[in-house]
């Protein structure tokens, strides 16, 4: 037996998120038959708003539905730092910490030769525009991941930024608070050692 079509539709929808299967999906699309009507409205109109009123700053590449973002306005924060990140969500992250309180530039991904991802796919050109217009930026900092795209990444940009006599910097990577030694792998461990702090 086949389901209607419009639940068909809706299960093959959820299966586009990332780490839905078929079996969550349907899960999902029955959980949405059930729920109160308003709800699943209010739910559809929070999807089409993201796609209608969100967009990437023009400055830095975050996600924004005003532009410049909120962060590239706000004149209070530091204005000699830019921290590099992959994507829109790792600026939330970093901002949650609320240790950090300079400038962000969004790349939208990392080097992968393997997936045809060049400099030109990702926003690096608009960063370098960036330092070449604003003298105040004395340190950029890189915060991709510790994967082998991550670290390619950070090397490319490091190589381009240099130069300039901007200081390039990287964020600490070894062992998480709380792990054990004997469960780290030898990359988080390596890691951890280069970014030894003294105490």
């Amino acid at each position: 037996m086949q389901y209607p079509e419009a639940i068909a539709k809706l299960i093959d929808s959820y299966m586009k998120l990332p780490g839905i299967g078929s079996k969550t999906a349907t899960r999902l699309a029955f959980y949405t038959v059930d729920m109160n009507e308003d709800d699943v409205k209010a739910f559809s109109k929070a999807l089409v708003a993201t796609k209608d009123d969100l967009h990437y700053c023009s400055i830095c590449g975050n996600l924004t539905d005003e532009d410049p973002c909120e962060i590239c306005r706000d004149k209070t924060r530091d204005q000699s730092t830019i921290l590099v990140v992959e994507e829109p969500k790792d600026v939330m992250v970093m901002e949650k910490v609320q240790e950090y309180h300079g400038l962000y530039h969004v790349l939208h991904g990392v080097l992968s030769p393997i997936e045809g991802k060049g400099p030109e796919d990702l926003n690096i050109s608009s960063l370098i525009k960036r330092l070449q217009q604003n003298q105040a930026v004395k340190e950029v900092i890189v915060a991709t991941n510790a994967t082998p795209e991550g670290e390619a990444t950070a090397m490319y940009l490091s190589k381009l930024i240099k130069p300039a006599g901007i200081k390039v910097t990287r964020l600490a990577h070894g062992l998480s608070v709380g792990s054990d030694i004997e469960y780290a792998d030898e990359v988080t461990l390596f890691k951890a050692v280069q970014g030894r702090t003294e105490i």
